[in-house]
């Protein structure tokens, strides 16, 4: 039995939907919906199956808590990569912008969100307590801070240097370079490869 409702509302639900996205404006869900009604049926369906597909396939690494589609994360994975080094960073989006630099070969631990009075998220919400069982071992010799280099993103980076500190782990956060409010996301593979070679001590 088809589930589809025609009620004569398919396009303004597709444009209702598409508008829910981040950075997709009226404009833009029009172009897009436009786009979609003019491709052919093969297309529309290829779209649709990925979608499903990475809701279905992808989900959080055990181990550094960054998306996955097998049991870890490549990263984790990856034998090849330096096992001394834990680069922190506050969302998955953010592994992908400091992999496109090339400049960093150790692993990642993602928070899932940064330390924010304001919205009621303290360390307790955030992925904290796993990083420090990864640091318990004392394979790890250096814990990078890469979070936002805005208010939330300082908070969080001083309260984990004040907690990884007593382990004797050497603890550096991502120089100057990144603009102050900006969002790691967005910035250029230059700009964010200079930051993490001139990371400092903190």
């Amino acid at each position: 039995m088809d589930s589809t409702i025609n009620d004569g509302r398919a396009l303004q639900r597709l444009l209702d939907e598409l508008g829910r996205l981040p950075g997709i404006g009226p404009k833009s869900a029009q172009r897009i919906a436009y786009h979609l009604l003019e491709a052919d049926a093969e297309e529309a369906r290829r779209l649709a199956m990925a979608i499903l597909e990475v809701k279905q396939q992808v989900h959080f690494c055990p181990v550094c808590f960054s998306y996955a589609t097998r049991d870890t994360c490549d990263v984790c994975a990856d034998v090849s990569r330096d096992r001394s080094s834990i680069c922190v960073v506050s969302e998955p989006r953010d592994v992908t912008a400091i992999e496109r630099t090339g400049s960093y070969h150790g692993l990642y631990h993602v928070l899932g969100g940064v330390i924010s009075p304001m919205d009621k998220i303290g360390p307790e919400q955030l992925h904290v307590r796993e990083l420090l069982s990864r640091l318990a071992d004392g394979s790890v010799s250096e814990v990078i801070l890469a979070t936002n280099p805005d208010v939330e993103g300082e908070t969080t980076a001083t309260y984990l240097s004040r907690v990884i500190r007593p382990l004797g782990v050497r603890v550096t956060r991502l120089a100057s370079g990144l603009p102050v409010g900006g969002d790691l996301e967005y910035a250029d593979e230059v700009t964010l490869g200079r930051a993490i070679e001139a990371r400092q001590e903190v």
